[in-house]
């Protein structure tokens, strides 16, 4: 009877300690890194002026990296953007590399504060941005939410500009995917 009992003994020890680790597992800290790509169109229209200024194509990759329990991460993107075909045939020349106006942008900001939102979390802070290599909309700040599902904890992303940048990519949310969560393949 002793041998059944410790046997008994043994396999519930194993499955409280199975759970436990689970569930120290499943409320672990975000990543570490995330990184993905930009993939989308600017506003047409700018809502204060009503001036044609789009749409704009702008694509990209971008990166995240959290600071460990600071609450705080580190963004950076770089992104090309030009003038949708629409735009070429409405009010340029579609034959023409100019009538697009393709434009580079480097977007950084350093020690953005993390909060936890519906599905996901945001990081918001000042950023610096770069028009052709050249400092651009000084005083600009960025919320960048991080969200996903029941399957893919982090697969979405969306920029929100504010200040001056929102002049120039617009008022809408420009939106992206997750391709690197941190996390090893099938865990998420």
């Amino acid at each position: 009877m002793n041998r059944k009992h410790i046997a008994w003994g043994l396999r519930i020890i194993g499955v409280v300690a199975l759970a436990v680790s689970l569930g120290a597992l499943a409320q672990s800290p975000s990543p570490v890194h995330l990184s993905g790509l930009i993939n989308d169109y600017t506003l047409e229209h700018d809502p204060n002026t009503g001036n044609v200024v789009g749409p704009w194509e702008i694509r990209g990759e971008w990166s995240m990296t959290m600071q460990g329990a600071s609450g705080t991460a580190n963004f950076s993107a770089y992104v090309t953007m030009e003038h949708s075909d629409y735009w070429t045939e409405n009010f340029g020349n579609l034959d023409s590399s100019s009538s697009r106006n393709p434009h580079t942008h480097h977007i950084t900001m350093v020690g953005g504060v993390v909060a936890p939102i519906t599905n996901g979390f945001s990081v918001t802070g000042p950023i610096s941005v770069t028009g052709n290599g050249n400092a651009a909309f000084p005083g600009s700040t960025l919320e960048v939410d991080i969200t996903g599902g029941d399957t893919v904890a982090q697969s979405n992303i969306v920029l929100k500009f504010m200040g001056g940048a929102a002049g120039h990519f617009g008022s809408q949310p420009v939106h992206g995917v997750v391709a690197f969560n941190g996390t090893p393949a099938g865990t998420q």
